[in-house]
């Protein structure tokens, strides 16, 4: 198997799994620590932010062919998710005890998007020099793949988005807004 076979093979059945499962451990890690309780709902529209971070960078290697533009939204969407992710790490140590194995999780969270992005560039070298001004000019137009993703893959990775992302963080939002509206009225009631 040729080099790039292994990178593409690596990013698409071990990174974006493990990323995934990352992404649900650490849900499950809100919920033991109840942020609804804690950190509420500030908390939790960051988790959203950073998810949106990186959702539009996936969602646009999935689907689209990979060229300067495609490699532009991912790096934005990789130093905005960093960003989000040490406001979201500052406030959460200042609202709530974050365990190691919470810890642990954000550094997976924190890494699966640069391991994605690095193979992605590596895969697609010469756009990614072109933004440098080295070699090709670059290709800045959004195009569906030429050679599409097998079928099968995009859905098991959509529903694992849904189900490792959509649902267990719109949950989360719920539950602190929830817990919001509880203590307002139970303030309010005073």
């Amino acid at each position: 198997m040729a080099t790039e076979s292994l990178l593409q093979h690596f990013l698409m059945y071990i990174v974006v799994p493990v990323w995934l499962v990352a992404g649900l451990a650490d849900y499950f890690c809100h919920k033991a620590t109840r942020i609804e309780r804690t950190s509420g709902v500030a908390e939790s529209l960051l988790h959203l932010l950073q998810f949106v971070e990186v959702g539009v960078p996936l969602l646009a290697a999935l689907f689209l062919e990979i060229n300067a533009a495609v490699l532009l939204i991912m790096l934005a969407g990789l130093v905005l998710h960093q960003a989000t992710a040490v406001w979201d790490v500052r406030y959460a140590n200042a609202t709530r005890h974050v365990p190691p194995v919470e810890q642990h999780v954000h550094g997976v969270l924190e890494m699966a998007p640069v391991i994605a992005a690095a193979i992605v560039a590596i895969l697609h070298w010469p756009q990614l020099l072109s933004l440098f001004g080295i070699g090709s000019a670059p290709r800045f137009e959004l195009e569906w793949k030429h050679d599409p993703l097998p079928g099968w893959y995009l859905v098991a990775v959509l529903s694992g988005v849904v189900v490792c992302g959509v649902l267990p963080y719109g949950e989360e939002l719920v539950r602190t807004l929830r817990n919001r509206h509880r203590r307002a009225v139970a303030w309010t009631a005073r």
